[in-house]
């Protein structure tokens, strides 16, 4: 069998299983089975499949359709223009979050400066950020030994290792610095009675980073003060969130001292990101 056969068998039998998009899926499988990039199955649609490629290759559609995550199944992801590696130890990160580096580096105009990441997973945030502006330096907390040391492990991948330090803690972190000119987060936001409704690929991310408490915020309200004195004076604050939880944040936010509090849609609409300031 030639490849382009096996793609459209391969991407007919995920859309019957329900996975979607199917023929991305599809082509990423494919390619990871045979060591080569999306385009580049597009040029070599008549190479012949062998039985030993057509065995790896069965074997991964099993496991995506059962609802194992692509992430998982391929060991990587990509980021804001990095590769990950992206296991069962932390959230997968995605393109949500995306969106949260986007409007922190609108923030981050000095050439140097200190950003904290609290509750870094796989280190996405803190390495998309570190990535982008050479003259900064970070922090990356994590309750998880096993994300932190994903995220060293990322780090170390990328280049960066020197440019930030991993601390294990429940929402607090190491000095020095005292102050950072910003702080991100993408804690646990989803309501404890949900995550039993969650599609099954994500119900592969641990627990521990899922769970946000009765109403989500449970972890992000304690994160409030604490972040508010570790942020030096005009400093921002970013959070990712459930759209649900908009107003009410917004509110906590304002009570809690912040000042230019600004809640930002996803591409698809909906309130995600929550931005602050301690004001001068």
């Amino acid at each position: 069998m030639q490849l382009l056969e096996i793609l459209n068998l391969t991407a007919a039998y995920l859309d019957k299983h329900g996975v979607s998009p199917a023929r991305l899926n599809a082509e990423l499988l494919i390619g990871h089975v045979l060591g080569l990039e999306r385009m580049q199955l597009y040029l070599q649609f008549d190479r012949p499949i062998s039985p030993a490629e057509r065995d790896a290759l069965r074997d991964l559609l099993r496991r995506r359709a059962a609802g194992e995550p692509l992430q998982h199944i391929t060991g990587y992801c990509h980021f804001h223009g990095l590769r990950l590696v992206c296991d069962k130890r932390a959230l997968i990160p995605r393109q949500e979050t995306e969106l949260l580096v986007e409007l922190a580096l609108e923030k981050m105009t000095a050439a140097e400066g200190s950003l904290l990441d609290v509750g870094t997973g796989s280190g996405a945030i803190a390495l998309a950020l570190l990535h982008k502006k050479p003259g900064w330096r970070a922090v990356a907390v994590d309750i998880s030994l096993d994300a932190l040391a994903l995220a060293a492990q990322n780090a170390a991948t990328l280049g960066l290792a020197d440019r930030i330090r991993f601390h294990q803690g429940d929402l607090c972190w190491p000095d020095p610095p005292t102050h950072f000119d910003l702080i991100a987060a993408n804690l646990p936001y989803i309501p404890s009675a949900q995550i039993v409704s969650l599609p099954p690929e994500v119900r592969h991310d641990p627990l521990l980073a899922l769970d946000g408490g009765d109403d989500g915020l449970r972890l992000i309200r304690r994160l409030l003060a604490p972040a508010f004195s570790a942020l030096r004076p005009g400093g921002f604050l970013f959070l990712e969130i459930h759209p649900p939880q908009a107003a009410a944040l917004r509110g906590e936010l304002v009570a809690a001292g912040y000042g230019e509090v600004i809640v930002h849609p996803d591409l698809a609409g909906r309130e995600r990101i929550v931005s602050a300031m301690r004001p001068q």
